[in-house]
């Protein structure tokens, strides 16, 4: 069933507040608004933190910003500059806050909800809502169900933008042409998703063995940048430690010129299949039916991921920790997100290595 707008819409709001990941994973959405409605202002409610994943990106008019626990004056603040100021608003996330800021946002609402008895009192608040399917669907897919129920469209590409400054500043750390060049991302920011350092250590210097040049990338955060600086220690001068020195934008850039990327499960490994770059992701708990990196130019009518077992899909190779509890869905071993999963810290080098051999550049480009 359609939702049928009262007119083409002139001012749309698109909530997605959780995670860097799930922002980007919404960009298709975003895009196939604004290839219906060429000339409507889009803007995007996000969770203060996530919005540099969609710094420069040429569907969006404006992003707001919101604490992920805000106080009281922030929030009556924050509403006061949404109150019912879009013509429709859509929530892509199906809990309480997102389904009452699109009430309180959007003339027309629509979002998607948890098909349960005790999620039915959202309707409510929307005119119109879509099932979110929490097993069995991608979420960028869940997202373009909305797309769907308003009769557009719908755009799969995830969309990965960078401003010029960015473009500088890798033109700045590379000094020069890179013939060939392996990006690595050590740090997923939860230890439940983190590979062991001896690993990245070891894949480094494969890389480097095979005339590859090799960047880490990371954050500023001082546990990332920690992370980073002690794998690039025990590696040669020539690795270039990119950690706390490229926004994310500038990291998109990075990857975008290399031959090979080598992430866990976290928000860059997703910038890193969207960008066509011949990707492998390292997963372990997380379930990749939901969550798995979307490839470059995948269609939407299917998703990309099994539950189970390594696999390969266009430009990303996703290679999984082999337990018999995997993918359990849990924040590590021991249920929280500092608890290391062994599933991942037994991955061996020798099986990423078996498949970054056959991945070409050339072909999956």
């Amino acid at each position: 069933m359609t939702f049928a707008l009262q007119a083409p819409p002139r001012r749309v709001l698109v909530i997605v507040t959780r995670r860097i990941g799930d922002v980007l994973l919404a960009t298709p959405l975003i895009r196939s608004l604004k290839s219906a409605w060429p000339g409507a202002r889009i803007e995007a409610l996000v969770f203060a933190g996530t919005q540099g994943v969609l710094s420069g990106n040429p569907d969006l008019d404006a992003i707001h910003t919101v604490a992920e626990r805000p106080g009281i004056a922030a929030h009556l603040a924050m509403i006061g500059r949404l109150l019912r100021r879009f013509d429709l608003a859509l929530s892509l996330v199906p809990s309480d806050r997102p389904t009452l800021y699109a009430w309180l946002a959007g003339r027309q609402r629509i979002g998607l909800l948890l098909d349960r008895p005790d999620q039915h009192w959202k309707q409510r608040f929307l005119g119109h809502w879509v099932r979110f399917d929490p097993d069995h669907t991608h979420t960028l897919r869940n997202h373009l169900a909305l797309a769907d129920a308003l009769g557009i469209a719908a755009v799969t590409d995830v969309a990965v933008c960078w401003q010029d400054s960015d473009r500088a500043a890798v033109d700045a750390l590379l000094k020069g042409p890179c013939t060939a060049l392996a990006v690595l991302h050590p740090w997923p920011r939860f230890r439940y998703k983190q590979w062991r350092e001896d690993g990245w250590i070891t894949l480094a210097r494969w890389f480097l063995d095979n005339g590859v040049r090799v960047a880490l990338t990371g954050s500023p955060d001082p546990a990332e940048k920690a992370c980073v600086d002690a794998i690039a220690r025990q590696l040669p001068d020539q690795v270039i430690n990119a950690a706390g020195r490229l926004t994310l934008g500038g990291t998109a850039v990075l990857i975008s010129r290399a031959q090979f990327y080598v992430g866990p499960d976290t928000a860059v490994t997703h910038i890193a299949a969207a960008t066509g770059v011949p990707t492998v992701a390292l997963f372990g708990p997380t379930d990749p039916v939901k969550w798995g990196p979307w490839p470059k130019g995948h269609p939407a009518d299917h998703n990309p991921w099994q539950r189970v077992g390594d696999q390969r899909a266009g430009n990303v190779q996703l290679v999984q920790g082999r337990a018999p509890c995997v993918p359990c869905g849990e924040e590590g071993c021991d249920r929280h997100v500092d608890s290391a999963s062994e599933c991942l810290q037994q991955l061996p080098v020798a099986r990423i290595i078996s498949y970054l051999k056959t991945m070409s550049y050339e072909t999956t480009r």
